[in-house]
């Protein structure tokens, strides 16, 4: 289990979407790169939040199409 991160590098906080490594994560976070890379929203993977204050404070999304849908509205 994992976390897959988006965070915006001018604000507080970030969206959090718990999932699982693997060749899905991987697409999904590609996919959400080229629409959202350029614009200063970083994607990170990380393994429990509590270990990363410094994306603080988490708003936790439980479905990933909304995840996507807020990742991409997000610039």
């Amino acid at each position: 289990m994992c976390y897959l991160i988006a965070k915006d590098k001018e604000k507080h906080g970030c969206y959090a979407l718990k999932t699982t490594h693997g060749k899905h994560l991987a697409e999904l976070k590609k996919k959400l790169n080229n629409e959202v890379g350029l614009k200063g929203i970083q994607l990170v993977t990380i393994s429990r939040p509590s270990a990363y204050g410094e994306y603080a404070p988490y708003s936790f999304i439980e479905n990933e199409e909304i995840f996507t849908k807020l990742v991409v509205s997000m610039k």
